[in-house]
């Protein structure tokens, strides 16, 4: 079987590397200066090696995937998540929103999706990553599309044309708190290399350069067209310049509020693993049992159950329910007592526990670790970009980790 297979090569150190010559080639490709900068900044931000998964493994996520593009079109489920949203997230523009990232843990119950993200990071890197390694004999196949930095740059015209039809895209700004603190910064400066080759002048800005005027948002003295959203300020609460500009239709932002609120919201885990509630909304059977063998059971969590939490803790992984990055999570085993009345105030989810998958590497002086996968579908309107995933040890995902990182996946049949 090709599960069986996967595991083996996963188990297996040997059974495949990356080509590090070939990805700091590519890197350096970039710019001297870029790659420089990617070597002080993001030291583990690749891994030694590829992840393999099964072609079944693949379809279970492809499955799951679409299942949720399915219900979120209903018309009962906008209805059901934006009761617990903020007024912004009912403003439905046409922009379908850049760069989903659906995370999966694959284990030997299969592929659990653990999260949804509407302004996934690292879609680009994976793209060099994969460029580099096009060249490298391993077993399996390359779990993306083709070109994809024409992919990317198709999405980004797709989303203009659905807003403004044939009008010229002229000016984008890639927008996030500090930019250039950012540990993804490198990644904001790629994108805009891609405009700019494309004839579309980019800039990376701070919200706070930005002001809303009569007739649009402006950048110093420049009109932005098109926002590329990198802020994980969902709602734009602190954000008054681009809400008001993005809610009176004059510049396209994109993801955007209600995008969130549809997809990545972590309560709507909740509702999409409650069976009789799906049921009630009209999904179609079939989808609800896709859903439940593909999304760990969620819920809200509740003060008044605490002592029920207390003791069932540790097959529960808590979560805020609009957090991101993994920041204020716990796993329930290692929750202390203080740290569990908080989790009690409100605003958090529990997830039943699905173990990530792993990966074993050799590190220098033939030091054997076994690495956690985290494996990332990059989507665009309910297809499938790229599957990438990112390596690690500890709780949560991170670039910490000596010989892990981002790894491309290749698919075994």
């Amino acid at each position: 079987m090709s599960i069986e297979t996967a595991k083996e090569l996963n188990n297996d150190c040997h059974s495949a590397i990356v080509d590090r010559g070939a990805l700091e080639q590519t890197l350096h490709e970039q710019g001297e200066v870029w790659h420089q900068e990617i070597i002080e900044r993001c030291p583990h931000l690749f891994a030694a090696v590829p992840l393999f998964i099964s072609s079944k493994e693949m379809e279970q996520m492809h499955a799951v995937i679409e299942a949720i593009h399915q219900v979120v079109k209903l018309s009962a489920w906008r209805d059901a998540v934006l009761q617990y949203t903020p007024d912004i997230a009912r403003y439905i523009p046409h922009a379908k929103g850049v760069f989903f990232g659906y995370d999966f843990h694959l284990n030997a119950e299969g592929a659990h999706l653990i999260e949804i993200n509407t302004n996934a990071g690292g879609a680009l890197f994976n793209a060099l990553e994969l460029h580099s390694q096009c060249d490298v004999v391993a077993p399996g196949k390359p779990a993306s599309i083709g070109n994809l930095e024409q992919v990317f740059l198709d999405m980004f015209h797709n989303e203009w044309r659905l807003e403004r039809g044939d009008a010229p895209l002229q000016t984008i700004a890639i927008v996030d708190e500090q930019p250039c603190e950012q540990y993804f910064y490198p990644e904001f400066v790629l994108m805009q290399q891609i405009f700019e080759r494309a004839g579309i002048a980019a800039f990376i800005a701070d919200p706070s350069e930005l002001e809303a005027r009569t007739d649009g948002l402006y950048l110093h003295e420049r009109k932005v067209d098109l926002i590329y959203n990198r802020l994980t300020d969902f709602f734009l609460q602190q954000h008054s310049a681009i809400s008001t500009a993005f809610q009176r239709n004059q510049v396209v932002l994109t993801p955007h509020p209600h995008v969130y609120a549809l997809y990545a919201d972590k309560r709507n885990l909740a509702l999409l693993t409650a069976p009789d509630s799906l049921l009630a909304m009209g999904v179609a059977e079939t989808t609800i049992t896709t859903l439940s063998n593909g999304i760990p059971q969620t819920m809200l969590v509740d003060a008044q159950a605490h002592e029920q939490w207390r003791q069932q803790r540790k097959q529960w992984f808590f979560k805020p329910a609009t957090g991101y990055g993994g920041k204020g999570t716990y796993r329930g085993a290692n929750i202390t007592k203080r740290v569990l009345a908080e989790i009690m105030q409100g605003g958090y989810i529990a997830q039943r526990m699905a173990p990530p998958g792993e990966r074993m590497v050799c590190l220098e002086g033939a030091e054997l670790v076994a690495l956690k996968s985290d494996v990332r579908c990059y989507v665009y309107d309910g297809q499938v970009q790229l599957i990438a995933t990112r390596l690690y040890q500890g709780q949560t995902t991170n670039f910490r980790t000596v010989g892990g990182g981002f790894a491309p996946v290749r698919v075994v049949d």
